[in-house]
């Protein structure tokens, strides 16, 4: 018996709370053996990022071919590639192994508010990333940033726009409404011929860093166990969703403290 691995290929938040850090957590709490390929390094915690240092394009050509030509990749997530030589980087590496079960997180702005993704490379993640993945995971101003228009006001938007991303070739959109208001926070999972809505209760809390991250790479590991894309996001939505309700517990950070991944294997007391 083999462990099922998923790799991210992403930054390094300092802080712990998003980013390989967050992937990391999460494909350990999900029974997934995880590899990383770091993109990018930020000096960031609760309170924002204070600087990004973006690791070179042929390092990461060389750490993508360290773990694809040793490891059996199951599923790869794909997070922060803040410049254009590292998404072409990393484009050439997936297809050059081949890579399946591609998850896309497109992030371009911290919890924090802080910019994680150069203006110019927004098109080269279009064009070079989005079709390759097995799913996107934009949450509302994601959506609106790849398409160039309005962040979507309610759900018939939202699934205008996933309409339109998937358009552009992924195999499925999932756009969050995280960023949306009222008592739910709706999910809209758009493939070809069908659209699922996923509803959760909306948690009041500020400490909500690393919930993009954590969400798809919560996904990867479901499909790197060899779910189905619709339930491996119902599990990653159950999941995500129990770690917000338990964000409070952890308190760390004076700032947008971080979700809590182990919040089912953590004891309460210390």
């Amino acid at each position: 018996m083999t462990a099922a691995v998923a790799v991210t290929i992403a930054g390094s938040d300092s802080g712990g709370g998003a980013g390989i850090q967050a992937d990391l957590k999460t494909f350990s709490a999900l029974g997934v053996y995880g590899a990383s390929v770091i993109a990018a390094l930020t000096a960031q915690n609760t309170r924002g990022v204070t600087a990004i240092y973006d690791v070179p394009a042929a390092f990461v050509t060389q750490q993508i071919d360290a773990v694809f030509s040793d490891f059996r990749v199951d599923a790869t997530k794909i997070g922060m590639l803040s410049r254009p030589p590292a998404i072409e980087a990393v484009a050439a590496g997936l297809e050059h192994h081949a890579a399946r079960n591609i998850v896309l997180d497109p992030v371009m702005v911290a919890t924090s508010g802080d910019r994680l993704l150069a203006p110019d490379a927004v098109d080269l993640l279009r064009r070079l990333l989005l079709p390759r993945a097995r799913v996107i995971t934009p949450n509302l101003p994601e959506a609106a940033a790849l398409l160039d228009a309005g962040v979507a006001t309610n759900e018939a938007e939202m699934r205008q726009q996933a309409e339109q991303l998937l358009a552009l070739g992924p195999g499925a959109v999932l756009i969050k409404g995280g960023h949306g208001a009222g008592a739910e926070s709706v999910d809209l999972l758009v493939e070809p011929g069908r659209m699922t809505r996923l509803a959760a209760p909306r948690v009041v809390t500020r400490n909500t860093h690393g919930t993009g991250c954590t969400l798809s790479s919560a996904i990867a590991a479901s499909l790197a166990k060899g779910s189905e894309l619709l339930d491996a996001v119902r599990v990653a939505k159950d999941y995500v969703t129990a770690a917000i309700m338990a964000a409070d517990r952890l308190g760390v950070g004076t700032g947008h403290g971080p979700v809590h991944h182990f919040h089912a294997l953590w004891k309460d007391d210390r």
